[in-house]
This record gives structure tokens, C-alpha cells and sequence, in this order.
């Protein structure tokens, strides 16, 4: 009998030590995930903070001050014809809301190709698009996607924050 206890002592033994390792793999891992989620989730808030420094000394998002608009001139164009078939017209005036004077400079300097710009955009609506209020504000949502394109080959972008309609006719 003392045979046969010595041979499951060993075996008792054995079991502890796979419990014991088992254990330890788990916390290594543990450790390891855990690690990582803080080194993920706060390597990126540092990241964001560092990017953000270089950004803030080249242009402010949100310059103190008042908003900066720049009035486009109303203008009419022909929208494309309606279920009867009979032609319509929209006549509109807007603001358009910009980051700071100097895109509003670069917009002024380029009224020609944002007028152009807004006409392509108009002429290939249809009246019952935009006729609603959901319609005006997926338009104003076009038009500043249509104005932030640079208006020079390899330009920077324009910083187009809202645009404001003034007057909305539609015959």
C-alpha cells in the first residue's frame, strides 16, 4: 500500500503544479490584454493631443471671435423638369459661413468658380428634391462638399463650415 501512495502522491503533485501553471499562463495573458487596452486607449488620446498641437499653431478650427460669412450674389438657374414636364426655376441668395478671412479671401478671389461651381450643382436638381426642408439642408450639405474641392490643382482645401440660405424661390 505505501507503494501505490507514493505513486499518486507524485501524481497529486503533478496536478498542482499543471493547476499552478494554468494560473500563471492566465494572468501573463491578463497582464498582456490589459497592456495593450491601456496602451491603446491611451497611446491614442496622447497621439491626438500631439497631432493636434501642430494643427493649432498652423490655423485655429475655431477662431475667437465673431463667425466670418461671405454673401454670395443671388442668382436663378433652370432646375431639371418636374413630373408635368413643365420648366422651373429656383432663384437663391446664401451666405456662406467660412473658417476665417483668409478662405474668405480665397473665396472672394474665386466667386467665378463657386457661382460655377453651385450652377452644375442646381441645374441637376429636380424642384420636389429640394422643396422640403430635409431637401435644403441635404443641398446645403452638397454645396459645402462642392466648395471645400480646392480651386486650384494641388490646392489646399477650403474650410466651408455652413451655408445659409437667404432667399429659397422656387416657380
Amino acid at each position: 500500500m505505501k507503494a501505490d501512495q507514493k505513486v499518486e502522491a507524485p501524481a497529486g503533485g503533478g496536478s498542482k503544479k499543471l493547476i499552478i501553471i494554468i494560473l500563471a499562463v492566465v494572468l501573463v495573458l491578463g497582464a498582456a490584454g490589459g497592456g495593450a487596452a491601456w496602451f491603446f486607449l491611451h497611446g491614442k488620446a496622447d497621439a491626438e493631443e500631439h497631432d493636434e498641437a501642430p494643427s493649432k499653431k498652423k490655423k485655429s478650427k475655431k477662431p475667437a471671435g465673431p463667425a466670418i460669412y461671405e454673401p454670395v450674389e443671388p442668382f436663378t438657374v433652370n432646375l431639371q423638369p418636374g413630373e408635368s414636364g413643365a420648366d422651373q426655376y429656383l432663384q437663391v441668395a446664401f451666405s456662406l459661413q467660412v473658417a476665417d478671412a483668409e478662405t474668405q479671401e480665397e473665396v472672394k478671389k474665386n466667386m467665378a468658380k463657386v457661382r460655377s461651381r453651385i450652377l452644375l450643382l442646381l441645374s441637376a436638381k429636380h424642384a420636389a428634391d429640394i422643396n422640403t426642408p430635409e431637401g435644403k439642408i441635404q443641398l446645403a450639405k452638397e454645396i459645402i462638399t462642392a466648395l471645400k474641392e480646392p480651386f486650384e490643382d494641388r490646392g489646399s482645401p477650403q474650410e466651408i463650415e455652413d451655408v445659409l440660405f437667404t432667399s429659397f424661390i422656387i416657380q
